[in-house]
């Protein structure tokens, strides 16, 4: 099931993954699967619910920007949504995975090596504490669910260099979170590029990808500490 499900919602997004795409998902999905027993990764199961509402709605993000050689960077990563499925999908991006808590950089790690990954780093580090090497250092910042955008922005865009972009996955609220954010990306070097509605293959839910791109150096001041995003958004 879960194989037809990703050749028809491949297909519906316009999209040719790579010929190993379809047994390494399986792969995934089985070790996601063995793994959610013992940690909590996702609330969603089952080989219809993850095809679609996971690898489905992450792959959406192929059609929008192209991936195709690029230094990508997912930050929060969690379960490896939306950068493993990016690699997946598209083979030739180089991908770091970055993530706050060791668990899923344990399990990320493990997977990639069960999936025969090339070109993959699992980081366990905040976001606002990375090394400064990747500072400016990626074409790509891809996140999903992990923070109201204006604190998202101060977390992905200083990852990013000049001309690159950052892709935020979002819900039926981004008009409203982004307006909110507009002060956050002026300051941080972004400039709104477009709002892109997609609907998740074989659901009727539409998402929304927020595409910032970088037009210039964010300021040495970002990011600051986590606890004074929250308290002090931009």
């Amino acid at each position: 099931m879960l194989e037809e499900l990703l050749r028809e919602g491949f297909a519906e997004l316009g999209l040719r993954p790579d010929g190993a795409a379809l047994p390494r998902f399986r792969e995934y999905y089985a070790y996601l699967e063995e793994q959610n027993r013992v940690m909590n990764l996702t609330a969603i199961r089952g080989e219809a619910e993850v095809a679609r509402l996971h690898f489905l709605d992450c792959a959406a993000l192929l059609g929008l920007a192209d991936f195709a050689g690029a230094r990508v960077i997912d930050v929060g990563s969690g379960a490896g949504f939306p950068g493993l499925v990016l690699k997946i999908a598209c083979p030739s991006l180089s991908l770091t995975l970055l993530d706050s808590l060791d668990k899923r950089v344990r399990f990320l790690r493990e997977l990639c090596a069960r999936l025969a990954l090339e070109d993959v780093v699992c980081l366990h580090a905040r976001a606002e504490e990375a090394p400064a090497e990747l500072r400016q250092s990626f074409d790509f910042a891809v996140s999903r669910a992990v923070a109201r955008l204006d604190l998202l922005a101060e977390l992905c865009l200083p990852f990013v260099k000049q001309g690159g972009m950052m892709l935020a996955m979002k819900g039926p609220s981004a008009g409203e979170e982004l307006r909110a954010a507009q002060r956050a990306v002026r300051l941080l070097g972004g400039e709104l590029e477009r709002c892109a509605d997609y609907a998740v293959p074989g659901t009727q839910l539409r998402h929304c990808a927020v595409l910032i791109r970088k037009v210039a150096d964010t300021p040495a001041a970002y990011p600051r500490r986590w606890a004074q995003m929250k308290k002090q958004p931009l």
